[in-house]
């Protein structure tokens, strides 16, 4: 085997290793992802207040364009699972239904990817997630009503990796 040829893998190696690693010390509130395009991050965050209703709080921005979603997670009924839900500029204060489904963006079940198996998204303080996936989030941004004309012209993938942890 050629000298060179060793490098590149063991390069691979190692930059899955820090990645594996990553996920391991990086607990899922704070976990930042991103799309394979480096147009989208996705911030996960605790949720000030033991009494609320969702687990985390989300922020999502589009490279380049000042666009930000924001939105949370909760627990569904009446079968448990991590319901996520996207929101670009909701109106302040008391809202209606109305007014609230203009503004959302995307909805669905977050779901984790780890070394090819598919589950729910871990609770807060467990390890984060190598990889979210969040079905139908291109089609949601590319159909959506609610980002008006300064929509952004790339979308991600529904699966965004782990690439960092807020401390």
């Amino acid at each position: 085997m050629a000298r060179g040829s060793v490098l590149p893998s063991v390069l691979f190696f190692a930059a899955s290793a820090a990645s594996a690693s990553a996920a391991i010390e990086c607990r899922q509130e704070n976990a930042i992802y991103g799309d394979r395009d480096g147009a989208y991050e996705l911030r996960f965050e605790a949720v000030d207040s033991e009494a609320a209703n969702s687990s985390y709080q989300l922020r999502v921005s589009v490279k380049n364009t000042g666009i930000e979603l924001t939105g949370f997670v909760m627990e569904t009924e009446p079968v448990n699972r991590p319901s996520g839900i996207l929101f670009h500029d909701c109106p302040d204060g008391d809202t209606t239904g109305e007014e609230i489904a203009r503004c959302t963006v995307w909805q669905g079940v977050i779901y984790s990817a780890n070394e090819g198996r598919i589950d729910l998204l871990p609770v807060a303080g467990a390890p984060a997630a190598r990889d979210i996936l969040l079905p139908g989030l291109a089609l949601s941004l590319l159909d959506s009503t609610a980002w008006g004309d300064g929509k952004a012209t790339v979308v991600p993938w529904d699966v965004l990796s782990l690439k960092g942890c807020r401390t």
